[in-house]
């Protein structure tokens, strides 16, 4: 699993016009999902992005996780994530799980989130939806469960 974290002051994601999942202060979770992916893998990509400390503290240093900050998580699904533009114009998406092996990962990974007591809001699998985000900083990692 892959997943795109950025600390976001606020993030949304529209489907048809319409806003699906939005959050204020947290941090935006591209997620990417790949054939090998499991169940663990899930959970603890779930437990490292909860935990990551990239909220500033009393003295503005990165020091406090999305929880201690009062902050939510948008999680997005992004098979494109697992892309390979090495080779051609068009990248091959050969290496991203179809939706039998991405979906019940993708919600695994959510009720990981969920289950610590964080605030989450999600986009909508398999939709066509536009993104809205804040970067604040900005801060962006790329964070992988290999």
């Amino acid at each position: 699993m892959r997943a795109l974290i950025q600390r976001v002051t606020q993030a949304r994601v529209v489907v048809d016009g319409a806003t699906v999942g939005e959050i204020n202060r947290g941090l935006l979770v591209l997620l990417g999902i790949t054939h090998e992916d499991t169940p663990a893998q899930a959970q603890w990509l779930a437990d490292k992005v909860a935990s990551l400390r990239v909220f500033a503290d009393g003295e503005g240093k990165m020091n406090r996780d999305v929880s201690e900050a009062g902050g939510a998580v948008l999680i997005v699904s992004q098979f494109t994530l697992y892309g390979d533009a090495r080779k051609g114009r068009r990248p091959s998406f050969v290496q991203a799980a179809g939706p039998e092996k991405a979906i019940p990962l993708y919600e695994a990974f959510i009720n990981g989130i969920k289950a610590l007591g964080i605030p989450t809001a999600t986009g909508r699998f398999g939709a066509m939806m536009q993104v809205e985000l804040v970067n604040d900083g900005p801060v962006t990692l790329l964070v992988d469960s290999k």
